[in-house]
């Protein structure tokens, strides 16, 4: 066995580093299309459908997503490891602090159908607290952007909730010197159409920039042809 290249074996890539450079948030009453692909065959970023009205600008934390794994363990007498473990619950939700003032914040705060709302500035805007919450699925859109440092190009991580329940909401503080803000967290949950609680896609001008280059095409034509003499020597 040859010796070992550390250096190629680990393959350490900065490029492949990763930041939220800019991002947004999405949502969309359960009624809205699922979002299918956010990218065309090219890896250019798509509209997304009808119904999504974006958060707009949220606080310097940005969008923090957390998972909650749950393991059910076998003990045997004769292990002082579990000789069997199973997945009980895998959850994952997402949180974030609004910091607008317009109808996807404060409906994702308070509960309400996200057209609740008449156009913003046309009208009064009013809403009052239901002796019972009703149970309202979102679906949510967000996406990422960061460059390709070598070549400026942008590439995009978009991940999609297609059905999510608000699981928890944080204090409104009215002060002189701070944002009024509307703190939500929003747990997925499996939908049926999409078959999943939760997918993500990576892809964008900047990622394809990543492919390794093709080969000249005389040497792609090279490379047939001794292909091809060597099966008919073979067939010989």
């Amino acid at each position: 066995m040859a010796a070992a290249d550390f250096d190629k074996m680990a393959n350490l890539r900065t490029a492949l580093i990763r930041k939220a450079l800019s991002y947004a948030i999405f949502a969309a009453d359960a009624d809205a299309p699922v979002l299918t692909n956010p990218f065309d065959t090219s890896g250019a970023l798509q509209e997304l459908p009808t119904g999504y009205l974006p958060v707009g600008y949220t606080d310097g934390d940005g969008v923090t997503f957390s998972g909650d794994l749950s393991m059910s363990d076998v003990e045997s007498g004769q292990s002082a490891s579990p000789t069997r473990s199973d997945v009980e619950t895998d959850t994952t939700t997402a949180e974030w602090i609004p910091q607008e003032t317009n109808a996807a914040a404060i409906c994702l705060y308070e509960n309400l159908p996200l057209d609740h709302f008449p156009a913003l500035g046309s009208a009064t805007w009013t809403w009052s607290r239901p002796k019972t919450p009703p149970t309202l699925y979102r679906r949510l859109v967000f996406i990422a952007r960061d460059l390709n440092k070598s070549t400026g190009n942008p590439l995009y991580i978009v991940r999609h909730f297609p059905s999510a329940l608000r699981a928890d909401r944080d204090d409104e503080q009215w002060v002189r010197t701070e944002a009024i803000t509307r703190q939500v967290t929003y747990q997925a949950y499996i939908d049926e159409d999409a078959g999943t609680d939760a997918v993500t896609w990576i892809d964008g001008p900047g990622w394809r920039d990543f492919a390794p280059p093709e080969p000249p095409a005389g040497l792609m034509a090279t490379a047939t042809e001794t292909d091809a003499s060597v099966k008919t020597a073979k067939a010989k």
